[in-house]
């Protein structure tokens, strides 16, 4: 169960980073993933160096097999991590999507 209070808290961090660019630095694929995140799988997940500097290791969306190359350019995105749990609180969180 993830805390309504940890997710609270967690807001200001996710929302300094809503629209961020940067481009991917290195990037793998996730075959087998960690508990709660098996219906995602294969996912990408990419270091990705942001245009102010900071480097943030998210998963990427809404992405083709091309877009997963060195210094291809990304946008943060908010996006759902995991299901929600028995409390019905939905984990949101920052994730990446290729510039086309």
């Amino acid at each position: 169960m993830q805390s309504p209070v940890k997710v609270w808290r967690n807001q200001k961090n996710v929302a300094g980073l809503i629209g961020k660019t940067g481009f991917i630095l290195s990037w793998t694929i996730v075959r087998v993933p960690p508990g709660g995140f098996t219906d995602q799988a294969p996912y990408p997940v990419a270091l990705i160096e942001l245009s102010d500097g900071k480097k943030i290791t998210c998963q990427l969306v809404d992405y083709d097999e091309n877009d997963l190359v060195f210094g291809q350019k990304v946008v943060t995105v908010v996006r759902r991590v995991t299901h929600p749990d028995g409390d019905g609180v939905i984990p949101y969180g920052i994730k990446a999507k290729p510039l086309v």
